[in-house]
């Protein structure tokens, strides 16, 4: 499975950002989606993620209300619409997949090389 993110960017707060990940390989519509980010000085953490149907949504707390996931099976794509961005969510994001929700959350097996957002103050 590959996976390519694109749309990061520069963007001041309070402003909004649509992140995309194309997939290409294996049969992309039977596996569970997700993104991470990695804050400059900090560890990976998990930011979001959705079922293959699409149907079950899960969120990081910080993110809850601000932060959409969606996908379009029929694009091979995953998006992460970001509203409300703060300076401190400057990071590399990252677009991973697994055959399930628990571990594409938690330990997922592919990674994308992720795309930069940056959020002036």
């Amino acid at each position: 499975v590959r996976l390519v993110e694109s749309g990061g960017g520069l963007v001041q707060a309070g402003g909004s950002m649509r992140l995309s990940c194309a997939a290409s390989g294996q049969s992309f519509i039977t596996y569970s989606m997700a993104w991470f980010r990695q804050a400059p000085g900090k560890e990976r953490e998990f930011v979001a993620a959705l079922t293959w149907t699409g149907g079950t949504t899960y969120y990081t707390d910080s993110v809850w209300g601000r932060f959409t996931i969606s996908r379009d099976n029929a694009k091979n794509t995953v998006y992460l619409q970001i509203n409300w961005l703060k300076p401190e969510e400057t990071a590399i994001y990252y677009c991973a997949t697994d055959h399930t929700i628990s571990t594409v959350r938690s330990d997922p097996d592919y990674w994308g090389e992720g795309t930069q957002v940056t959020v002036s103050s």
